[in-house]
């Protein structure tokens, strides 16, 4: 072999890998490092300097941005992940997760616009990863929420916990639960709250769901017991303290108690995965009466 085709296949050979060692550089694993502590500012100001800007760096940095409520800029800095890398079944449900929090927060005039993409990238990532679990839960949603002119619909939505319980029984009992309290059969929404409870043990997450459905039919005395149980198998976690509090003060009732559940969870070590210190701050502002 030449010295010249060697030297080409070297080439070659760096060309490929390149993104892989890009991808796990001591620079952008800082930056992951510094995003599940949910310091985003630090974060950022890495990946400025992380080159090349591929797939996983892009990602982040949308990441970031969405989680600092920087919607637009996380959708422009997404879609740059998605075309260096458009078979990523995540890219696309982040993506989607930054269209639909524009349409949350647009104008009418945008709105149905932006929920749209969202809509289509849920379903893109579902395509790209039928057993994405969290791309799933998020078309579900989306079918559950929307109206049928923004492609919507139970139908739909039945359709993806149908294969959701496919993967998780679990999961697909919570979709029924869900399906069940939009068209207002209580009592089998609870039956598979519960069932889900069961399934699946030791996840806080589940009594939490339980807990919240049984407070907005004001079986309040319930729901206590369940965040309870909730808080017996994960102590001090942050989605508990979060979740309880905020039931509370919606319900209007036990402020004190809700207060004190906020200030722990906001002393507490979040992650992204965990409602942000601002809305935090935000219910305890409304607990204390501002």
């Amino acid at each position: 072999m030449s010295y010249g085709l060697m030297r080409h296949l070297a080439c070659m050979a760096l060309m490929a890998v390149g993104p892989l060692l890009a991808a796990s550089s001591p620079d952008l694993d800082q930056a992951r490092k510094l995003y599940q502590l949910t310091d985003y500012e630090s974060s950022l100001a890495i990946l400025q300097s992380v080159q090349p800007k591929d797939g996983p760096a892009l990602e982040l940095i949308g990441r970031n941005h969405y989680m600092q409520g920087e919607y637009k800029k996380a959708t422009e800095i997404l879609e740059k992940a998605v075309a260096a890398d458009p078979g990523n079944s995540e890219y696309e449900l982040w993506l989607g997760r930054a269209f639909g929090r524009r349409a949350e927060t647009a104008s009418p005039f945008t709105a149905a616009g932006n929920a749209n993409k969202a809509r289509q990238h849920f379903e893109k990532a579902v395509q790209l990863a039928p057993g994405n679990m969290d791309a799933l839960s998020d078309l579900f949603e989306y079918y559950l929420e929307a109206p049928g002119f923004m492609g919507g619909g139970l139908d739909k939505a039945a359709s993806v916990a149908d294969q959701m319980a496919a993967i998780d029984p679990a999961d697909g009992q919570w979709a029924q639960a869900r399906l069940a309290e939009r068209r207002k059969e209580f009592d089998t929404a609870e039956h598979h709250f519960e069932m889900a409870a069961r399934m699946a043990p030791q996840q806080a997450s589940r009594l939490i769901d339980l807990a919240k459905f049984l407070a907005k039919q004001g079986r309040y005395r319930e729901s206590d017991q369940s965040f309870s149980k909730a808080e017996k198998i994960a102590p001090n976690n942050p989605q508990v303290l979060y979740a309880r509090a905020e039931a509370y003060i919606q319900q209007g009732r036990n402020r004190d108690a809700a207060r004190r559940l906020l200030k722990r969870y906001l002393q507490a070590q979040l992650t992204p995965d965990d409602p942000p210190r601002a809305e935090a701050e935000k219910l305890l502002k409304k607990a204390s009466g501002g």
